[in-house]
């Protein structure tokens, strides 16, 4: 009788989930922020939502264009990285076979045992085991810069949506705190679901965005009210 033991583990979200995370609290504080400034400035109601949308389409754009250019340099150091190794397998084949054995021994191997792993990794795949075990690389946690932009930008027009939304439904006088109050019950929410879908403590993670998300409220609240434009 074989025993199963089935194993969760949430590294494999890593790449989209951090990229998502950012870009939905990125949405929802940046363009609240840019709500809330310009209805406290005293701005017309038509004004407020154009200010969001704009907002909106402008910081999809730039998230999306900022995590490519980002992940895109981790992923051109790993394939740098990744083409020193190939030609040093191929050029120095022994010394190569010795750094990987000599990897093993650190981690408490056996030499003997430390040597024979080194060997048969190499003949199964030796670029894929220097990639892995000396430069810490494997297809798990791999940089995807096209998803970490998609991710991102999907994220922050999400984000962006709720004190958008709020501010068409709320009334002309009461903008300021129905997108306020809007923006830090998604902020709880969305900080408490990253949290959880990272394994970490739900509430820990509500109350940590939440605190930022009413820092950034007031804010630009006070800023706005520096200006009194009425328009």
């Amino acid at each position: 009788m074989s025993s199963r033991h089935p194993e969760r583990h949430r590294s494999h979200r890593v790449g989209w989930l951090r990229a998502s995370v950012l870009g939905a609290n990125d949405g929802i504080v940046s363009v609240a922020g840019v709500v809330v400034g310009v209805a406290a400035a005293g701005a017309s109601h038509e004004a407020v939502l154009v200010a969001g949308v704009a907002a909106t389409v402008a910081g999809a754009m730039s998230m999306a264009a900022g995590e490519y250019v980002s992940v895109q340099s981790q992923a051109d150091t790993e394939a740098a990285d990744l083409a020193v190794e190939r030609r040093e397998l191929r050029d120095e084949p022994d010394a190569e076979l010795e750094e990987l054995a000599a990897i093993y021994r650190l981690r408490g191997l056996e030499p003997a045992l430390a040597r024979t792993v080194a060997e048969q990794l190499t003949r199964r795949d030796a670029l894929a085991a220097h990639a892995r075990d000396e430069l810490g690389i494997t297809d798990t946690l791999r940089a995807r810069p096209l998803q970490a932009a998609l991710a991102s930008a999907a994220a922050f027009c999400l984000g962006a949506a709720l004190p958008v939304l709020a501010a068409v439904f709320a009334p002309a006088p009461r903008v300021q705190a129905v997108v306020s109050a809007a923006t830090l019950a998604g902020l709880l929410l969305s900080g408490a679901a990253a949290a959880h879908l990272g394994g970490a403590s739900a509430l820990r993670g509500a109350l940590r965005v939440g605190f930022w998300g009413a820092l950034a409220m007031v804010a630009a609240a006070l800023i706005g009210r520096l200006f009194d434009v009425q328009a």
